[in-house]
């Protein structure tokens, strides 16, 4: 949807690309942190029995569609709502990464194979 933004509305490119940037963010700590909770052989039923350690945070799905379904409501907000849930997101990356220094920073890494 921001790309959208973009492509229709290209005076609000930039709050796209600031937004897009910061869905990455926060899909590659949650990814990044599950693989190496993973590899540690940590597990968290927390918020439910997943998969992979399901590491929450500020800006998530429901607040996601909020989000866009503002911005589909008032295109003319686009920029403003993208650059305000861009700082959400940005707030829940690096909540991410201070919890994994914190997690992970004292573990023991795993074992690496002989050969």
């Amino acid at each position: 949807m921001p790309f959208g933004f973009a492509l229709a509305r290209p005076e609000d490119a930039v709050a796209a690309a600031f937004l897009i940037l910061s869905f990455v963010g926060t899909g590659t700590t949650f990814l990044a942190f599950a693989a190496l909770a993973a590899k540690r052989g940590l597990a968290t039923d927390h918020r439910g029995i997943k998969s992979l350690y399901y590491l929450g945070g500020l800006a998530e799905g429901t607040e996601t569609i909020i989000a866009f379904a503002l911005m589909c409501a008032a295109p003319d907000w686009f920029a403003w709502i993208a650059f305000g849930f861009g700082a959400l997101c940005w707030t829940t990356t690096v909540g991410r990464i201070w919890h994994a220094v914190a997690v992970l920073g004292d573990a023991v890494p795993p074992p690496q194979p002989s050969g």
